[in-house]
């Protein structure tokens, strides 16, 4: 499945356009979609996907397409707009039947249906990945707890952090010390008799 997807539309859609202005705002912006896409994607859909953005605040120098993280990103003409780069791309795919276009503007979605391509409302869409996304992390493995003692520079590590001296601790750990005379509060053979009885 190949994903074409309205850039600008999706950032208000999802909420991750912020409240911010002033210079650098909107690239930041940007940044944080394509981020969010690259990390919620499935590498076989990612390498599939193209996001299109206006040519507003492109960022200078570079050219009209680039790759971000596996993702295509397009600007469209200076002067154009991103509904009219994504309606050529809609005409000019070679399988629309396998083509989502991900916009809430109709105008988009009839483009969609006149190629027998699949349009999704943008909200609806990020709602579904980020949900996938949350499934997906909660199926991977947890981090398996450290076995064994901890190495001296771990404890060092951690003394720090506690703000301990390390001459409050002993260098031993207590199983290592050889067991004294008064590590053992009671006296041998101490309640051996009760032992015998419930044997």
């Amino acid at each position: 499945m190949a994903l074409l997807i309205d850039g600008y539309n999706l950032l208000h859609a999802s909420g991750i356009l912020g409240r911010g202005v002033g210079p650098g705002s909107l690239e930041r912006s940007r940044r944080a979609l394509l981020n969010f896409l690259a990390e919620s994607l499935e590498e076989s859909v990612l390498r599939k996907t193209t996001v299109v953005f206006d040519a507003r605040e492109a960022p200078p120098g570079l050219p009209r397409q680039l790759t971000h993280q596996g993702l295509t990103v397009r600007f469209a003409e200076q002067g154009g707009d991103a509904d009219a780069l994504i309606e050529e791309l809609i005409a000019a795919d070679s399988s629309p039947r396998r083509l989502t276009v991900v916009s809430s503007d109709h105008r988009l979605h009839r483009a969609a249906r006149r190629r027998n391509a699949k349009p999704v409302d943008s909200d609806l869409w990020y709602a579904d990945t980020l949900r996938k996304r949350i499934e997906r992390q909660r199926k991977k493995p947890t981090t398996a707890k450290p076995s064994g003692p901890a190495s001296e520079a771990e404890v060092r590590y951690w003394l720090r952090q506690f703000g301990l001296d390390e001459r409050d601790v002993p260098s031993e750990a207590p199983s290592e010390r050889a067991e004294s005379p008064t590590d053992n509060p009671f006296p041998p053979g101490y309640a051996e008799d009760v032992d015998e009885e419930n044997a």
